[in-house]
């Protein structure tokens, strides 16, 4: 049995194994044993058993044992053994609905919201603690402690009633901004437990963040110029721009946007399908932009979306419109300076704009973007050492 496979069946045994009795520390543990046996006797290695035809039977089976043996050593445990004794042999579930399960159960809302990504890498995505450290760049044994208080915190919960839909995909949005670092590509990650979703449950804002994640992912091979150095949309090479993810995304949308229950990552992936759609930077629709950033507005007036309104105001309707868009909102915002410098330098007001590019680049939250931002003021600064004129 191949890695990813494993991964597919982690969460469908996890269900099945709290389904019957067992929290959720003590299932996720037994489970994380099986998946060692499995490795150990289906591996590519010499003497490698070949793989049963039911591998999710098979995980259940010995996943159930661990869990039992684990009870039995533990005294404290003996009358929940007794019962969880008494029920039926375990063997494969309805998959969908105890997987369905386990993504409520991470996303609880009693975590916090770096516990619930890690625990949802872990159980659901099956990925090892190690390959979650490193992809948010701590410790090992830091996000070991950052689990295992979150396996503590949801053991207790029951989930006799529908889970909070919104919660689950706010915490894969998180995993899909991480992007990539270290061995694991979190934006694919999120992508392929949004689909799985997507799969279980009838809900036209899973269909929208599925979207809006295959419209952003399709134009990640041009986001980076070949030295690392950002490159902003306006500025892309759009011919690297993935269009099969693109139609697909649009497909995702259509189908959501047909139910008329619009949402916030609805309304995100039709301005993002905007973009998509345009040949050329030049050939953007602003206007319907801004009108759906009015929708957004209307469904979430956070100061983010106001920020972005005001970029998609000045390029519709001029730099001042976009200026007097952005001047209630407060200038300590992320973002806001860079904005700010941005309007100011399509007003013809370079030297301003090169004060709140510098001023960006200070609270600019990566490398890359401080760089950018760096290189904008350099660039204006230049230019205005250029047209000054010559003293005496």
């Amino acid at each position: 049995m191949d890695e990813a496979l494993l991964r597919s069946l982690t969460p469908g045994v996890i269900g099945v194994l709290v389904r019957r009795g067992a929290d959720f520390a003590a299932a996720e543990d037994a489970v994380q044993e099986a998946l060692v046996e499995a490795f150990e006797a289906f591996g590519t290695g010499a003497g490698a058993q070949a793989p049963p035809r039911d591998p999710k039977g098979w995980l259940v089976t010995v996943a159930w044992r661990r869990f039992l043996d684990a009870a039995r050593a533990d005294t404290a445990r003996r009358r929940r053994e007794d019962r969880v004794a008494e029920e039926p042999p375990p063997g494969p579930a309805p998959e969908a609905d105890d997987t369905l399960r386990l993504y409520f159960l991470c996303a609880h809302p009693s975590l916090s919201p770096a516990a619930a990504v890690a625990l949802t890498l872990r159980a659901v995505g099956g990925l090892t603690t190690r390959q979650i450290a490193a992809a948010y760049l701590v410790p090992e044994a830091t996000m070991a402690q950052r689990i295992s208080r979150a396996k503590r915190t949801v053991s207790g919960v029951r989930l006799d009633r529908p889970g909070d839909v919104g919660t689950v995909l706010r915490v894969l949005y998180l995993v899909f901004n991480e992007g990539y670092s270290g061995e694991v590509d979190l934006a694919a990650e999120a992508i392929r437990l949004t689909r799985e979703l997507a799969a279980r449950v009838e809900h036209p804002e899973v269909a929208g963040l599925l979207a809006l994640m295959l419209l952003h992912h399709a134009r990640r091979a041009a986001r980076t110029a070949p030295d690392g150095g950002l490159v902003p949309l306006a500025e892309q090479d759009r011919g690297r721009w993935d269009t099969a993810l693109i139609a697909e995304g649009v497909a995702v949308l259509q189908a959501a946007l047909a139910r008329d229950r619009l949402g916030e990552f609805q309304a995100q992936a039709a301005i993002a399908a905007l973009h998509a759609d345009a040949p050329t930077a030049g050939e953007t629709d602003w206007v319907q932009i801004v009108e759906w950033y009015d929708e957004l507005a209307r469904l979430n007036d956070s100061p983010v979306v106001l920020l972005n309104r005001a970029v998609a105001v000045g390029e519709a309707d001029g730099p001042r419109a976009g200026l007097a868009a952005l001047a209630p909102l407060d200038p300590a915002l992320p973002r806001y300076a860079a904005v700010a410098a941005y309007l100011r330098e399509r007003d013809d007001d370079p030297a301003e704009a090169a004060r709140l590019y510098a001023e960006a680049a200070l609270r600019a939250p990566n490398l890359a973007e401080r760089a950018h931002l760096t290189r904008q003021a350099a660039r204006l600064n230049t230019l205005l050492r250029g047209a000054a004129p010559d003293g005496p």
